[in-house]
């Protein structure tokens, strides 16, 4: 499998020596903690992807129909009386100043 991977970024034997000695030469004794954690990374992002494909196979639990509201027949509204308008003119007042 592992060659297949290589295989699919183009990598060889001499590219992947060049990248194992640049690995030591910047991690150094860090190295064990470099690869410790990128593991904890991938299994944690692998059960993310797999909480997510349960989430989307699993069938979801059927709604309960919501019963809509039975439809009122329109009513009449009739004013208790006429609006009234009134015909004098607005009082005028002074421009405010500045």
């Amino acid at each position: 499998m592992s060659t297949t991977l290589f295989a699919m970024f183009g990598l060889g034997g001499p590219e992947i020596l060049l990248l194992l000695v640049l690995g030591v030469l910047l991690f150094g004794r860090k190295l064990p903690d470099v690869g410790r954690s990128l593991g904890k990374t991938v299994v944690e992002v692998k059960k993310g992807l797999k909480g997510i494909e349960d989430e989307v196979s699993e069938p979801s639990a059927p709604r309960a129909a919501i019963e809509p509201e039975p439809i009122k027949a329109p009513t009449r509204v009739t004013p208790s009386s006429a609006p009234r308008f009134d015909d004098a003119p607005a009082p005028t007042s002074a421009p405010p100043k500045v």
